[in-house]
């Protein structure tokens, strides 16, 4: 992982024009043109702009979508070189080096699978797929044909999380007790809002796997892994408020069988306890997500709507002047903060897409894997059929 100075020491004679690294070109064939198409597009188009001692230099080779007309639209937009129809024929060109899937997570495993078989590096949004199951033979064959490979759980790359996980690494926290996590929204309320089809795809359990807990809580999930460690078994509850909605695709009204909400508690494999929740009925939220940890000695905790700053709290300060304090996380010395602007302005949601890139493409120069692998992301696709698990069963469940 990118972060501090040492990296920006180390080529600091680029600022002054007296050094050049030649860039390698790795060429990036994309399978998606929706949302998560733009955000990785912005990421590949500035990690150079800011983090100028990487090897590799991203080219947008080619951009994959079903629709003809709004694949060229995205094409000319973003700057890709070229367009496909068909994801089978982009994996095939000898000019693509990795395959970047930004589709409904039922395409995941076929994507992925085919791109490793032909020794593409692969690149895939979360969740890995809809279920372990399906994720399995992904990791298989990502692990079969050793290629490069990561999913994009971009809130680890947020500067302040990443901090959080320095901190809680140095043991300041002393032993955990307990973790919780939210991230709510309120997009689904409305009964008239139909399921399915390309923009709503998420409200499609055929497409999706699961609600929620796949898309909302599988972020939440995987930070705490990496902040806290492995989840050890689960307790859940899951509502689907709204029953049956039109589906785009039939014109019909069908059963809604994704989850609207969720809420679960755990126990940690370190001990601590965790209780999470997510929704999509919270009126007032667009996408709060929240964490906090508590330690022996200290607490941490975090809020994406204020997404630069870390609030701690440590018992050993002095006691007239104990209480929670708020780290701006600006400085060049925090993480990933010296690519960017002078101490005290702001990064944003977008950068933790460019932080990945700038991450993965460190990586192929390392040889290290960049994190999440895709054997990192199927330990939260196991916690998540855990939770789905035990709401349906109404027990305990172990991961």
């Amino acid at each position: 992982m990118i972060s501090g100075r040492d990296l920006d020491l180390q080529f600091s004679d680029n600022l002054h024009g007296e050094l050049t690294v030649a860039k390698k070109p790795l060429n990036i064939g994309l399978v998606g043109y929706g949302f998560m198409g733009r955000t990785h597009s912005n990421g590949y188009k500035r990690v150079n702009d800011f983090f100028h001692e990487l090897e590799y230099r991203p080219v947008l080779k080619a951009i994959c979508g079903r629709n003809e007309e709004r694949t060229k639209e995205f094409a000319e937009q973003w700057g890709y070189e070229s367009t496909e129809s068909d994801w089978k024929a982009l994996i095939a060109r000898d000019d693509i080096d990795a395959i970047d899937i930004c589709t409904p997570n039922n395409t995941h495993a076929e994507i992925a699978i085919a791109a490793a078989e032909a020794g593409k590096m692969v690149l895939c949004e979360k969740p890995l797929a809809r279920t372990t199951e399906e994720s399995l033979p992904m990791v298989e064959a990502i692990e079969k044909a050793g290629v490069a490979n990561t999913v994009w759980y971009n809130y680890r790359r947020v500067p302040a999380v990443t901090l959080a996980k320095q901190i809680i690494d140095s043991g300041k926290l002393g032993r955990v007790f307990h973790y919780r996590a939210n991230f709510l929204q309120d997009w689904t309320i409305s009964a008239d809002l139909p399921q399915g089809g390309e923009a709503l795809w998420r409200l499609d359990a055929e497409a999706a796997g699961s609600g929620v807990t796949g898309d909302l809580l599988a972020h939440c999930i995987d930070t705490a892994i990496w902040l806290n460690g492995g989840i050890k078994d689960v307790s859940a509850m899951t509502e689907t408020f709204i029953k049956e909605r039109v589906h785009q695709g039939t014109g019909e009204k069908q059963a809604v069988t994704i989850d609207d909400a969720c809420i679960f508690h755990c126990h940690f494999n370190n001990g601590s306890l965790g209780l999470f929740e997510s929704t999509r009925y919270a009126r007032g939220h667009k996408a709060l997500y929240t964490l906090e940890i508590n330690g022996e000695h200290a607490s941490i905790r975090w809020d994406l709507h204020d997404l630069n700053r870390l609030e701690f709290f440590d018992h050993s300060d002095q006691g007239i002047v104990r209480g929670w304090r708020t780290i701006h996380v600006t400085d060049g010395d925090q993480p990933y903060m010296d690519h960017w602007w002078v101490p005290g302005l702001c990064v944003g949601y977008e950068h933790t897409f460019v932080h990945q890139v700038a991450d993965f493409l460190a990586s192929l120069s390392s040889g290290e894997p960049c994190k999440p692998t895709f054997r990192d992301a199927l330990e939260t696709a196991r916690v998540c059929d855990a939770v789905l698990a035990s709401a349906k069963n109404r027990a305990w469940t172990d991961v």
